[in-house]
């Protein structure tokens, strides 16, 4: 286990360059699942678990790791419907999404494998919407199921979508009508939140699932002689994605010069890692960690009064 920590603090090289690491784990049987190591903060032992007294199933208790208090999520609860068999001999992986801690309960970590995004897939058609993955790939011929850990986290402890920010103003709400949004993110949830936050404004939104769907489109646009720089207000990209990270999406945009114009905005839950010298590396224009409605309210006001001249 000392090594997989060692892989896990090492681990940052990889932006930009449409690769990842993956911690491969298992839940109750023998199928791998994985998460992105960037999201990793720690791997131990399950320690010892304080149960909350109506607390969601899923929180199988609270523990205290090096002076925090975190909950525990039993993640084969949460995806399979059933409980991880021997708990307390299981490990717990700590990890970061959207400025919060948290850790997941699982009953085997096995290894770090190095790949690349255009190794990982989104799931096949007909897994239909209730299943809980955001991606799949193989690892030594064997199928792992990438989990859709925002749509766990989203069930037990639901975000705020409440917008209470002033600069949404009537005129701005006015300007915005005849503007077009592109949003970029492989996780459902993810998108009905950005979704959600956008219609509140009132901009027109294209949602795309992955970084690869996203340039195919934006190149389509080419083709038919639109220029997305001026069809779209901004885009606004998640950063772990199949087959092409926005990352990559991002210098790609930047390379071409019939969209290097477009603006963009990074949205992501990798809060832990992420820096602003990372975006400005790419040429993206900003970024925002998830999920801040007030905070991306902000940045799509403000875009919308630099373009309008409000």
């Amino acid at each position: 286990m000392a090594s997989v920590l060692d892989s896990v603090n090492q681990r940052t090289q990889l932006v930009g360059q449409n690769r990842l690491e993956l911690l491969l784990f298992r839940l109750n049987g023998p199928q791998l699942y994985g998460i992105n190591v960037f999201k990793v903060r720690e791997v131990l032992q399950c320690p010892s678990l304080t149960v909350l007294p109506k607390s969601n199933p899923i929180v199988r208790g609270v523990a205290s790791v090096r002076g925090r208090t975190l909950p525990v999520m039993d993640l084969a609860l949460a995806t399979e419907g059933k409980e991880l068999k021997h708990a307390n001999t299981g490990f717990v992986i700590i990890t970061e999404y959207n400025t919060k801690e948290q850790g997941f309960l699982v009953s085997a970590v096995e290894r770090i494998v190095n790949l690349n995004w255009e190794e990982i897939h989104p799931p096949p058609q007909g897994t239909g919407r209730d299943h809980y993955l955001t991606a799949v790939t193989r690892v030594d011929e064997q199928l792992v199921e990438v989990i859709d850990v925002e749509k766990v986290l989203a069930e037990v402890a639901p975000s705020s979508e409440n917008i209470s920010t002033d600069s949404l103003t009537e005129q701005v709400r006015i300007s915005a009508l005849n503007k077009k949004i592109l949003i970029v993110d492989d996780s459902s949830v993810a998108r009905k939140q950005v979704l959600r936050c956008l219609q509140e404004v009132g901009v027109e939104v294209v949602a795309l699932n992955d970084g690869r769907a996203a340039y195919n489109y934006l190149h389509a646009m080419l083709e038919v002689g639109q220029n997305p720089a001026e069809e779209f207000l901004m885009m606004i990209s998640d950063i772990e994605m199949p087959e092409m990270d926005g990352y990559t999406l991002t210098a790609a945009i930047r390379n071409e010069p019939r969209l290097k114009d477009l603006h963009i905005l990074l949205h992501t839950s990798l809060s832990g890692i992420f820096n602003k010298a990372m975006v400005e590396k790419v040429g993206a224009d900003d970024f925002l960690a998830k999920f801040r409605p007030d905070d991306l309210v902000d940045c799509v006001v403000a875009r919308i009064k630099d373009v309008d001249g409000l």
